[in-house]
C-alpha cells in the first residue's frame, strides 16, 4: 500500500473541503450570524490537509489504493464536515451531526432534526450546499480544480463513479471532470433561477436547487416542499430531478451533436419506461384521494420522480397513501436513477443487465448449446462485469440485511425499521412508517444512527470502497 500517496490525496481533498466550507462562513456573516463555527472547521481542516498534502509520495496509485483512499477520503469528509454543526451548539449530540453530514454529502436527505426552519442560514446553507459537493462526488471535484493529486486518477474515478462500468467523456479524466462539473453548473443555475421566477425566495431557490440537482432531497423548510404552495415550483423541481437521475454522459452527447445515440440507450428506455409505469400505477390508486385528477397527476409526477431519482422531497405524505402506492414507490427506492448520474440506489443500468442475465439463464435451459451474449446499448458486455453486478447486488443486499437487523434492536416496527435502512443504503431519504416524508430520525439510537450513517456511505460508494476497508487482505503486504 502507497500509504504516502494515500494521505497526500486525503490531504488535497481537506484542502478542497476547507475551502468550501468558506461559502457558507461568508452566508454566515452576510446574515450577520456566528461564524466561528466555519472559521473553527476551516482552520482544523485547512491545517492537517496542508500538512498531508506536502507528504512526498511515488504516483503508483493502483486499485487497491484507489479503493482504499476513496472510502477513507469520505469517511474523513464527513468526520470533518460534521464539525460546523457541532461547533454551532444547534445539535444534541456528535453522532447526530455526523449523521445530518453524512445525509448531506451522500445525498440521502434523512434528517434527525424535528425542526429546520429556525437554524442559522449559515447552518442550513452549508447543509444543502454538502449534498450539492457529494452529488457529483468529492473526488471529481477535487479531480476537476486540483487535477495534480498524483497517481492514476481514473482509479480514483472508477472507485467514486456511480454504476457498474466507469468510462470518461475524454481522455483526460481531469477534463471529464470539468466537463461533468460544467453540466452540473448549469442545472443549477437554470433551476436556481427558474425557481425564483416561479415566486420562490432567493435563499429557499439556491438551497432547493442545491438538494434537486444533487438528488439530496434536504429542504430548509418542516414540511419540504409542501410549504410553498407552488404547483409551478413543483413541476419545474420534477424535472430537474427526473434530469440529474439521468446519466450525464448522455448530455453531453446531446451537447456535441450525438442526439441519437443518447436516446438510443437501453439504459435510458428502461429507466423512462419503469418511471411512467410507476406514475401511472400510482396515479390510478391515489385519484380517489383527491377533489381533482390535475393535483392527483403532479403529486403522483412529484413522489415518483422524488424516490427513483432517490431526492426524497415531499408535497404530501405518501405513508397514508393506499399499500400499493406505497409498495411501488418501494421498488422505486431499490431501482434508483441511471448509472453515471447524481442519484442512488441499484442503477437501472444493473437492474437491466439482471433481468437480461435472468434471461439468458432461461433460454440455455431450453436450449443448453446455444450461445446467448449479453449486450448493453448493443455492446456484448464482457463475463466480469456481469460477475461484478451480481456481486454488488448480493453485497448489497447483505449490508440492508445486517443494518436492518442491528436497527431492529431499537424496538420500532419491521416497516420502519426496514425502510429506514433501505432508503439510507439507497440514498433516497424518506421511508415509511416513523421514518416517511413527514418523519424524521431523532428517535433511533446512536448506535442505530452510526448503521445508517455507515450505510448511507456504503450505498453513496457502490458498496464495494467501503467493504473493502474492512478486509483484511486490503492492508497486507503484498
Amino acid at each position: 500500500m502507497n500509504y504516502k500517496l494515500m494521505l497526500r490525496t486525503l490531504g488535497r481533498t481537506l484542502q478542497v473541503e476547507a475551502l468550501c466550507i468558506l461559502v457558507p462562513l461568508v452566508v454566515a456573516l452576510g446574515y450577520r450570524e456566528d461564524p466561528r463555527p466555519f472559521l473553527y472547521t476551516v482552520l482544523l481542516t485547512g491545517g492537517l490537509g496542508t500538512l498531508l498534502s506536502r507528504l512526498k509520495a511515488k504516483p503508483d496509485f493502483f486499485p487497491r489504493e484507489g479503493f482504499a483512499v476513496v472510502g477513507l477520503i469520505w469517511l474523513a469528509m464527513s468526520l470533518f464536515g460534521a464539525l460546523p454543526f457541532w461547533f454551532s451548539g444547534e445539535f444534541a449530540s456528535y453522532t447526530d451531526c455526523f449523521f445530518e453530514v453524512v445525509s448531506g454529502f451522500t445525498t440521502t436527505g434523512g434528517s434527525i432534526l424535528t425542526e429546520v426552519e429556525s437554524l442559522p442560514r449559515g447552518i442550513l446553507f452549508w447543509r444543502s450546499f454538502a449534498s450539492w459537493i457529494g452529488g457529483m462526488g468529492v473526488l471529481i471535484f477535487t479531480l476537476a480544480f486540483l487535477p495534480k493529486v498524483g497517481g492514476r486518477t481514473q482509479v480514483l474515478v472508477q472507485a467514486e463513479s456511480p454504476g457498474p462500468v466507469a468510462s470518461k467523456l475524454v481522455p483526460k479524466t481531469a477534463m471529464s471532470s470539468r466537463i461533468l462539473y460544467c453540466i452540473y453548473i448549469v442545472f443549477t443555475a437554470a433551476e436556481t433561477i427558474a425557481l425564483r421566477i416561479a415566486g420562490m425566495p432567493w435563499f429557499d431557490a439556491i438551497t432547493t436547487t442545491f438538494a434537486t440537482v444533487c438528488t439530496g432531497g434536504l429542504s430548509v423548510r418542516n414540511l419540504s416542499i409542501a410549504s410553498y404552495n407552488l404547483p409551478a415550483c413543483e413541476i419545474i423541481i420534477t424535472v430537474f430531478m427526473l434530469l440529474c437521475s439521468l446519466n450525464f454522459a448522455a448530455f453531453f452527447l446531446v451537447i456535441t451533436g450525438r442526439l441519437r445515440q443518447a436516446l438510443g440507450s437501453d439504459e435510458l428506455k428502461f429507466f423512462l419506461l419503469a418511471v411512467v409505469l410507476a406514475v401511472v400505477v400510482v396515479f390510478g390508486n391515489i385519484l380517489p384521494l383527491y377533489d381533482t385528477a390535475g393535483h392527483a397527476f403532479r403529486d403522483a409526477w412529484f413522489q415518483v420522480a422524488s424516490i427513483v431519482s432517490t431526492t426524497g422531497f415531499a408535497t404530501t405524505d405518501f405513508a397514508l397513501w393506499p399499500v400499493l402506492p406505497q409498495f411501488v414507490l418501494l421498488l422505486l427506492m431499490f431501482l434508483g436513477g441511471c448509472a453515471g448520474s447524481t442519484a442512488g440506489g441499484i442503477k437501472a443500468s444493473r437492474v437491466l443487465l439482471m433481468f437480461r442475465c435472468a434471461h439468458r439463464s432461461l433460454r440455455r435451459l431450453i436450449h443448453p448449446r446455444a450461445v446467448k451474449v449479453v449486450k448493453l446499448d448493443g455492446k456484448p458486455v464482457d463475463e466480469d462485469t456481469l460477475n461484478t453486478v451480481f456481486v454488488f447486488f448480493l453485497c448489497f443486499m447483505a449490508v440492508l440485511g445486517l443494518g436492518c437487523l442491528i436497527v431492529c434492536l431499537d424496538g420500532f416496527s419491521l416497516t420502519t425499521s426496514f425502510t429506514a435502512t433501505l432508503t439510507c443504503l439507497s440514498n433516497t431519504g424518506p421511508g415509511l412508517e416513523s421514518v416517511g416524508p413527514m418523519g424524521n430520525f431523532s428517535a433511533f439510537s446512536h448506535l442505530s444512527k452510526w448503521v445508517l450513517s455507515l450505510a448511507m456511505l456504503i450505498g453513496r460508494l457502490e458498496v464495494f470502497p467501503i467493504l473493502i476497508l474492512l478486509l483484511p487482505s486490503t492492508w497486507r503486504k503484498a
